[in-house]
């Protein structure tokens, strides 16, 4: 009894391209590649941003050629505007993607084992590096945060559930009034605090009049964040708790406010993010001091910011040193708040 062998074709896999469909891939890098360097070598087109128009023109004129080519017109227009999207995208990102590349560089020279340790009272910024720290702007940074952080965040959220809520007379001016705030100059609340309260009482500097200008500028932005998150609370939560005798603020205070409370600890933080690298207002409250001082009533009190402003503006190689590496420390601080409140708003959703 004979058998019979079957042959069956040698599976293909689809989703690899084939070497003949790499050849033109190849050929427009190629093309970008020699394009990028003739524009760079033979035009103005110099520096960094002169390379990156280049690989964009490059880019574009390949890509349209090479889709015009085999798929036809219709593709050649996709290409084209596919390509200059991408490419403005790239160029979007690239001033963030610099800085960030800048400070990073430049803040890690001037870090050493001491700089969170000690402050500046028996220093000056012009000292060596491995004289002196930030330590005094940390805490003072920090307390004025909590302090302003106690004042607006109950403000912003009371005035968001008004808006809210309670919907009583004056909403929309306080709306006005609040969304007016969050395009103050930050040199305003400093001015303002300085005029009402440091020159018009005779009173010194210290780091409560920091935080209370501070908070001046971080209650449109709690206000304005809560309120949206509270606007997103279904209608049949408030429904419900009405349903069940509960009066208005107890349906509030036991319903929506708890159901909301990521997006509330969300506005928070990005509030928190708003003032913590801002420099005019503590330039004319806080006085700047480089001892740590615990006492926000107390004398002068120094910030991260303050520090970095007059380091810069002394001018030597150590001072700037010393502003970049607390700059970098500022970052951090920032983007760890940013990040922060994102991750508490995906919690929410």
């Amino acid at each position: 009894m004979s058998t019979t062998t079957l042959n069956y074709p040698k599976p293909q896999k689809p989703w690899r391209p084939k070497q003949r469909d790499l050849i033109p891939t190849y050929l427009g890098i190629l093309m970008v590649l020699l394009g990028t360097w003739a524009l760079v070598e033979f035009t103005g087109f110099a520096g960094k941003l002169g390379a990156f128009v280049s690989v964009v023109i490059c880019t574009t004129a390949v890509s349209t050629f090479l889709a015009g080519r085999s798929r036809g017109k219709q593709a050649a227009k996709n290409a084209a505007v596919a390509s200059i999207i991408t490419s403005l995208a790239l160029l979007a990102i690239f001033p963030v993607i610099s800085i960030l590349g800048t400070v990073l560089v430049r803040g890690t020279k001037g870090l050493y084992v001491g700089f969170f340790t000690t402050d500046m009272g028996l220093a000056s910024v012009n000292d060596p590096l491995n004289v002196g720290g930030i330590l005094h702007a940390i805490v003072g940074t920090f307390i004025m945060i909590i302090i302003a952080t106690l004042v607006s965040v109950p403000l912003g959220i009371s005035t968001a559930i008004y808006l809210t809520e309670i919907r009583g007379p004056g909403s929309r001016l306080i709306r006005f009034l609040v969304q007016a705030m969050s395009g103050v100059p930050s040199i305003v609340a400093g001015l303002f605090i300085y005029s009402a309260i440091i020159s018009g009482s005779g009173r010194g500097f210290n780091g409560l009049w920091g935080a209370l200008a501070l908070a001046i500028l971080m209650l449109p932005t709690v206000a304005r964040t809560a309120e949206e998150v509270l606007l997103l609370i279904a209608e049949d939560l408030r429904e419900a708790g009405l349903a069940l005798g509960a009066t208005q603020w107890r349906t509030v205070a036991m319903v929506v406010v708890p159901a909301a409370k990521s997006g509330l600890i969300t506005a928070m933080i990005l509030g928190i993010a708003r003032i913590a690298g801002e420099t005019a207002p503590l330039l004319f409250t806080t006085g700047g001091g480089d001892v740590t001082n615990l006492n926000p009533v107390d004398g002068v009190m120094g910030s991260i910011p303050f520090a970095i402003w007059k380091a810069l503006i002394s001018g030597s190689a150590e001072s700037n040193a010393r502003a970049w590496a607390s700059i970098l420390v500022l970052l951090a601080l920032v983007m760890i708040l940013f990040f922060s409140a994102r991750r508490l708003g995906k919690a929410r959703r």
